[in-house]
């Protein structure tokens, strides 16, 4: 029990840390500050060391780990290069029509899916592999992760205006993100 309280804690802090590049707008005009290549390879270290903590994996499920890491850090770096995209995007200034942007979501929305995909995939054959003692601590672990994304897409939503009634229209949200 003391691990599995440790590893929680661990987690936590893993978690918050990286609260830390969740910045407001930054002196130069930017929408928002990215951490560095290095820095995201550091938090995606750390965040893959939990995981196989939490799951103290046998030797023979250790063998089916490298590709779920793998797809990990290839979801990591995905999501690096969009937002980079994005960020670069959003500092030119360049003019913004709703076509350009619902076609950059699609585009974004459809990578997304083929990384999950992948991740799923590679995690199937471990997954079946787990013990009831390591679901358990996969589903304790999920559940933090899930709740902490759904505070930062809460805080995300307050940031940029979006009401609690209902979702603003496509075009006045994007509008928002691009003047800030």
């Amino acid at each position: 029990m003391p691990k599995f309280v440790t590893l929680g804690l661990t987690a936590f802090l893993l978690s918050v840390s990286s609260l830390s590049y969740a910045q407001g707008p930054s002196s130069t005009g930017a929408m928002f500050d990215l951490p560095s290549a290095a820095d995201l390879k550091a938090i995606t270290d750390e965040r893959i060391d939990v995981v196989k903590a939490a799951l103290q994996l046998t030797p023979e499920q250790a063998k089916l780990w490298p590709a779920v890491e793998a797809a990990i850090r290839a979801r990591a770096d995905a999501r690096y290069a969009r937002l980079t995209k994005l960020a670069a995007r959003v500092s030119d200034h360049r003019d913004f029509n709703a076509i350009d942007i619902m076609r950059g979501r699609a585009e974004a929305l459809t990578q997304k899916a083929a990384a999950l995909t992948k991740l799923v995939e590679v995690w199937q054959p471990l997954h079946a592999s787990l013990d009831d003692a390591q679901k358990m601590r996969l589903r304790v672990l999920a559940h933090f992760v899930l709740r902490e994304m759904r505070d930062d897409t809460d805080n995300r939503r307050m940031e940029i205006g979006l009401d609690d009634d209902g979702p603003l229209e496509f075009e006045t949200m994007a509008v928002r993100l691009i003047t800030r």
